[in-house]
């Protein structure tokens, strides 16, 4: 276990604090909760800044960045579904782009590729997107909600482009297979 593949392994750490956070009344614990999600995601591109910087980039790391990235958006919707601040069937979609993609990154059958592939930049601008509606909606302050929603929106709908992205053949990848 390298250092970018352990830092991941403590993002998937965060969340168990993130989710108890979450769930309590108390204003403070919002704001704990919201530092956690936010030092969380900012190692996400600290991860991968030293899997390159330090050549330490793995077939693990390809696989298991996505995943933890995947386990630390989807934990905090589930918390906001049971607020009633998202909608159940919008993160539904979410979640099964989120299998469907990443069944189809792990498979060489599926996707024509010899390894693991990488996010593309659709894939990373969905993240970054998500990451900014979870913060703003986990923000405790009700001057955040319209742009935590509007943000979730446009995560929502990047999650879709994104996997429809990877899903369709690209016309370079048609003409060599």
């Amino acid at each position: 276990m390298n250092i970018p593949n352990s830092i991941t392994t403590i993002r998937i750490i965060f969340v168990f604090p993130l989710i108890y956070l979450l769930y309590q009344p108390d204003i403070s614990c919002q704001w704990w909760a919201l530092s956690i999600f936010l030092i969380a995601a900012a190692t996400d591109w600290l991860d991968g800044y030293l899997a390159r910087k330090l050549n330490q980039v793995t077939a693990l790391g390809k696989f298991l960045d996505p995943l933890t990235d995947k386990i630390l958006v989807i934990a905090p919707l589930l918390v906001l579904i049971e607020r009633q601040q998202v909608p159940a069937w919008a993160v539904f979609l979410i979640i099964v782009r989120e299998i469907v993609i990443a069944g189809w990154r792990i498979n060489p059958e599926l996707n024509q590729q010899k390894e693991i592939s990488g996010a593309n930049i659709w894939g990373k601008l969905k993240t970054v997107t998500q990451i900014i509606a979870i913060a703003c909606l986990i923000i405790p302050l009700s001057s955040f909600e319209k742009f935590g929603l509007i943000s979730f929106w446009c995560a929502v709908i990047l999650t879709l482009i994104s996997g429809l992205i990877y899903l369709i053949p690209s016309k370079s990848s048609v003409t060599e297979s």
